[in-house]
Formats: structure tokens, C-alpha cells, sequence
């Protein structure tokens, strides 16, 4: 059983990606990042990782600062040798995330204690439903990078997640990518979802994000749907989100567009 490290997101994707593909469902989010390190975001002294066993992967992690360190669904014998590789490294992590046992596993065998977690349930779309609102659905375009920007802030503010990341570099790169829908109502913008392009027939809604001001309109259900359906349009034959157990009502509102759970996920925190 060994870990091995590299900075070079082209050696971690010609040994690793493969075993992500092999789930790119339950691997949604280490497939993203390493889209997003190929396509140069995340440049700050990232940290990829693939366990090997008799000679063939088994698992895969990145870690791109300030984010948490991110867990493909391994085996979890393998995370106690992984924390000891990452505290070799002298690796500073603010927490994990990934599915919710592997997640906990790795929280126990590392060196600093958790000091909170963020709950969450990965759903996969069935059949979408419709969806009504007063308004229309308009692509984000390079105009809007900081407006956008502003609103991710304001959302990683309100879920505490990622407070300490400058959206900006994403937000610019999913711009790029057509990765950002507006939901607007009388020319204001009131509501705004990202969906990733397909990967392997896979893209994946979020954030989704409504201002205080304007919930309970059917904003964020609409600007969902959109998104949804524009993924679908584009090639996906998995289209997922995550929710955050905390919120009743964003789960009531996927759940009602036709989205499914498929397993839970824990973002831990370390003191």
C-alpha cells in the first residue's frame, strides 16, 4: 500500500484519472478540480495524490489552498497512511471533504481536532420537472464576473464555506466556460446557479444562490431547472448537486425539480 505526491496535475491525471472515471458520479467533485487545475486555475501550491495496491490505483486526493483537502471514494484503510504522508509533508489542511464515512475516517487519524463540519447529501437527477417563475434565464458573460463574484462571496459567507477563498478565478473561469446562469426578474438580476460542463456524462449544479431579498419567489427553483436542463442539453447523462442537510427548503426544492439522493458527503473543519 502507498501514497504517492505531485504538483503536476498531467502525472496525477495519467495515473489517476482512469480510476476517477470509473465513478464519475460519486468522483464528481476531484474530476472538477482537476478540470480546474488543467485549465490553470487553483495555482497555488496544489497537492495531488493516488493510492496504489499490488499495482493498480485504488484511490485519488487533491488539495488546492485554501480549499479542504478533497477525497475521491477510496477505500478507507487507506486514509490513516494517507495522513501520515500529508503530516510528512508538513501539509497544512483547514479540513476534508468527501463522502461521509472516508471524510470522518481521515478527521480521526489526523493531527489537529475538528472544530465543525458542513452536512451534505449528493442528489442525482431522475426526471426534471418543470418549473414556473416570474422572469428568464440569461447566460453569464464577461461583463459579469464581478457582479457574479460578489454573489459566490456572499454565498460562501452564508454557508461558511470557502470564506477565506477569493472567488474571483473561478468565477472568471466558469464565465469562460459558459458555467453561470442568471435568473432575472424586470432586468434585475435575482438568482444565480452554476453547472458544469459535462465530464464522462457528468455535470454538476452549484452553487445555486438566491439574496436574502428575493427568496421564496421560485427564483432559485427556476434558475435551477435551467441550469439542469442546460446540462441535459449539453451532453449529461448525470446531472448532480449537493445540498446542505441544514437547509430543509433547498433540499424540499431539488427534491420537487426530480432530484434523487445518492449518498452523504461531510466538509470537516479542523481547529
Amino acid at each position: 500500500m502507498t501514497w504517492t505526491f505531485t504538483a503536476d496535475v498531467e502525472e496525477y491525471a495519467a495515473t489517476a484519472e482512469a480510476w476517477l472515471l470509473r465513478d464519475p458520479v460519486r468522483n464528481t467533485v476531484p474530476l472538477t478540480v482537476m478540470r480546474g487545475l488543467r485549465g490553470g486555475q487553483f495555482a497555488e501550491d496544489p497537492l495531488m495524490g493516488w493510492f496504489e495496491e499490488d499495482g493498480s490505483v485504488m484511490g485519488a486526493v487533491s488539495h488546492t489552498p485554501p480549499y479542504p483537502l478533497v477525497l475521491g471514494d477510496l477505500p478507507h484503510a487507506a486514509l490513516p497512511s494517507l495522513a501520515t504522508g500529508l503530516i510528512e509533508l508538513d501539509r497544512s489542511l483547514p479540513g476534508v471533504s468527501g463522502p461521509l464515512a472516508a471524510a470522518e475516517a481521515f478527521a480521526a487519524a489526523w493531527w489537529r481536532p475538528e472544530r465543525g463540519r458542513r452536512a451534505e447529501r449528493l442528489y442525482r437527477l431522475g426526471a426534471l420537472a418543470p418549473s414556473a417563475a416570474p422572469g428568464k434565464a440569461r447566460t453569464a458573460a464577461a461583463a459579469d464576473i464581478a457582479e457574479a463574484a460578489r454573489w459566490f462571496g456572499d454565498f460562501q459567507a452564508e454557508a461558511h464555506v470557502d470564506r477565506t477563498a477569493d472567488p474571483t478565478p473561478v468565477v472568471s473561469a466558469r464565465i469562460n466556460r459558459d458555467e453561470l446562469v442568471w435568473w432575472e426578474d424586470g432586468g434585475l438580476a435575482v438568482s444565480i446557479a452554476g453547472v458544469t460542463a459535462p465530464i464522462a456524462g457528468m455535470s454538476r449544479i452549484g452553487p445555486v444562490y438566491t439574496p436574502p431579498e428575493f427568496r421564496r419567489r421560485g427564483y432559485g427553483t427556476a434558475v435551477t431547472h435551467v441550469a439542469s436542463r442546460k446540462a441535459m442539453d449539453e451532453g449529461a447523462a448525470e446531472v448532480l448537486l449537493f445540498t446542505d442537510l441544514g437547509n430543509p427548503t433547498s433540499n424540499s426544492i431539488y427534491q420537487s425539480l426530480g432530484y434523487r439522493p445518492v449518498d452523504d458527503y461531510a466538509t470537516i473543519h479542523f481547529g
